[in-house]
């Protein structure tokens, strides 16, 4: 089996997608992937306020409590 090139692998991806979705939720599909911006890494500390230990600590206490 001849391996296909990116170009090819490209190819036949949007072809199936245009043959599954037609061509606007196509175009539609595709804009939903996005790479983005920033650096997830130094932004996700800010959106979580609690590290590792601290959410391990909660589960054990509520298992103490039978809670889950």
């Amino acid at each position: 089996m001849k391996t296909k090139t990116l170009h090819e692998i490209h190819t036949e991806g949007m072809n199936a997608l245009n043959k599954a979705l037609g061509p606007v939720d196509m175009i539609r599909f595709l804009q939903m992937f996005d790479e983005g911006t920033g650096d997830y890494t130094k932004e996700r500390k800010t959106w979580l306020k609690k590290d590792l230990h601290e959410i391990s600590q909660e589960i054990k206490e509520m298992k103490k409590k039978q809670l889950i």
